[in-house]
């Protein structure tokens, strides 16, 4: 794990103040300055910030069920609840992958797992967000070519990967791309009202029957389903 990684995983600060700790000489490895970002401290190194020695944290996979109401940040200028407010104190510093509004309830990943949570979000491993909409009248199954040819948002093609009727104002649709309230804004587009919103599945992890408001770890097959195949093997 890269420096500022492990210093922000054992909780010294964000990344970005971890960048300024280790751009301003203050953090050492083994009583030696290190200024190079890209570096990896190893099993058994002696990390420390200024005169204090940094522990690094067991790494920790967590899956909440968020309720509407709850945003997706650690702190909030407007005092409302967040999601960290749902899990122990005593947990270590954790950071969600990925967002969801706050009126969307559904799966969220909290980790300290900086490499993991790099796999679920980056553009290019096109991790599948599958989601359950109700909308504010009966869906119109005809219109589902549009939300799958895409339409303009934020300058990019919005797209659907599959959208497939529940029930007369319930929809499912799986996306594999992260652009803000884009779900909202699609149907928006089409002239429908997205009463609910919930995620009920990343990858191929599913939310399940966890009751809103609660968490709980990943099991060990759970987190090997979110791994890249190549480190599939190995685990």
């Amino acid at each position: 794990m890269r420096l500022n990684r492990f210093l922000a995983a054992a909780g010294v600060g964000s990344r970005r103040h971890c960048d300024q700790l280790i751009a301003d000489g203050r953090v050492t490895i083994n009583g030696h300055v290190c200024t190079d970002f890209s570096a990896q401290p190893a099993a058994g190194d002696h990390v420390k910030v200024g005169n204090k020695l940094v522990h690094s944290e067991r790494k920790l996979y967590v899956i909440l069920h968020k309720p509407a109401g709850f945003v997706s940040t650690r702190a909030d200028p407007n005092a409302r609840d967040t999601i960290f407010d749902l899990l122990p104190p005593k947990f270590p510093r954790l950071f969600n992958i990925g967002r969801l509004d706050a009126q969307t309830e559904g799966l969220l990943i909290l980790t300290n797992d900086g490499d993991l949570a790099q796999r679920l979000t980056h553009p290019r491993y096109k991790v599948e967000k599958e989601y359950e909409v109700t909308l504010d009248r009966p869906w119109e199954p005809a219109l589902a070519p549009k939300l799958l040819a895409g339409m303009m948002l934020d300058g990019e093609r919005a797209r659907m990967e599959k959208v497939q009727s529940i029930r007369m104002t319930r929809v499912r649709v799986v996306l594999r791309q992260g652009i803000n309230r884009q779900i909202r804004r699609m149907f928006y587009e089409l002239g429908y009202e997205v009463k609910k919103l919930v995620r009920v599945r990343v990858g191929h992890l599913r939310l399940g029957d966890l009751p809103r408001g609660h968490w709980r770890p990943l099991s060990k097959s759970e987190l090997k389903s979110l791994q890249p195949e190549s480190r599939r093997d190995r685990m």
